[in-house]
């Protein structure tokens, strides 16, 4: 496996190498330290298939580069790993395509667990605030809502979403960042009927989009302390 890491500090670099030479002997990294080096690295190898993406580089905006990279390569996984944890930007880089979020003061452990998780169809995302995410209690319905205003003191379930076989099968689809047209081929289904699926997830999870649907689950399953994997939860 050919992984990309984009960061402009060495040291940063360094030590992104190390944890992902932990995914095993198979694992062979490049290391860019700019947006040039990066878009050069890609055309001339586009066989990777992972880039980590740092949002601060000397010559171009991360943001710019995780849109530039999604359209050229938009089979190819992008994990923003960034100084900075708010809400809004991890809200941003998902909008945006990437499949993960990891702040720089998650410790190798977490990086890993995230990686993996990508790697295997899922979404990464850190832990949040639920208000801070711009969809607190205050705007939200369903189970998701409940349980922001009890202070998570019985957080739910997936389970208790009540969601109907194809609804999950939706979900499934929808956390791994597949946009209408694809779930529709995949499941069989007209792009309308699935336009009526996403809105019945959405509704159930008490959210207005499809990131805010890939965080509530994330930090639903968090709240439980058991899987964090989405994917693994809906299987």
């Amino acid at each position: 496996m050919k992984v990309l890491l984009i960061d402009d500090h060495p040291l940063i670099l360094a030590a992104l190498q190390s944890v992902i030479q932990g995914l095993g002997d198979h694992v062979k990294v490049t290391a860019a330290d700019s947006g040039r080096t990066a878009r050069e690295a890609l055309v001339n190898d586009p066989q990777h298939q992972l880039v980590l993406l740092d949002l601060q580089l000397g010559d171009a905006d991360g943001f710019d580069l995780l849109v530039e990279f999604r359209t050229r390569y938009p089979a190819l996984p992008i994990v923003v790993i960034s100084a900075s944890d708010r809400p809004s930007d991890v809200i941003r880089a998902i909008d945006l395509g990437a499949m993960g979020f990891v702040p720089k003061r998650a410790s190798n452990e977490t990086l890993f667990e995230a990686l993996q998780q990508v790697l295997s169809g899922g979404v990464y995302v850190p832990p949040m605030n639920m208000g801070e995410a711009g969809f607190g209690a205050d705007g939200m319905s369903g189970v998701q809502g409940q349980a922001v205003q009890a202070g998570y003191q019985t957080a739910p379930s997936l389970a208790d979403l009540s969601l109907t076989p194809r609804q999950t099968d939706v979900l499934n689809l929808l956390l791994k960042g597949q946009p209408n047209k694809l779930i529709a081929r995949e499941l069989g289904l007209s792009v309308e009927t699935v336009k009526d699926h996403v809105a019945a997830v959405l509704r159930a999870l008490g959210v207005n989009s499809r990131t805010q649907a890939v965080i509530a689950v994330s930090q639903i399953l968090r709240r439980q302390g058991g899987v964090v994997d989405p994917m693994m939860a809906l299987r």
